[in-house]
């Protein structure tokens, strides 16, 4: 009689091959985040650029003032 395919040992050994596949995806994610700190820090200034511009300048431009 064929075996179903499922039993305790079958089981086992997905568990391990699953637990090895998580520890080697871990591995990946926690090299990806050290390559990342590890790079030079953004020169952009801080906020929105167009959120300081002087709204003088900008009413003079539509030939409001």
């Amino acid at each position: 009689m064929a075996t179903s395919g499922k039993g305790p040992g079958r089981q086992a050994e997905r568990k391990a091959r699953l637990a090895e596949e998580l520890r080697a995806n871990l591995q990946r994610r926690k090299a990806q985040a050290r390559s990342r700190r590890a790079g030079e820090a953004d020169r952009r200034p801080e906020g929105i650029a167009a959120a300081s511009v002087d709204e003088t300048s900008m009413h003079k431009k539509d030939g409001i003032g």
